[in-house]
């Protein structure tokens, strides 16, 4: 095997798009619910 034949970029263009849309649909979610976890957090602890 070569230095550059890793398999990383084996990924079809389809697919990538897929990942990107996977990784939203999970990451909005949990970016939103952190920030309210924050921000009731400081409610919490400052009045």
């Amino acid at each position: 095997m070569s230095g550059s034949d890793t398999g990383r970029d084996s990924t079809p263009a389809g697919r990538q798009g897929l990942i990107v849309v996977s990784w939203i649909w999970v990451g909005a979610p949990l970016a939103y619910g952190l920030y309210e976890l924050v921000r009731k957090v400081t409610q919490l602890f400052t009045g």
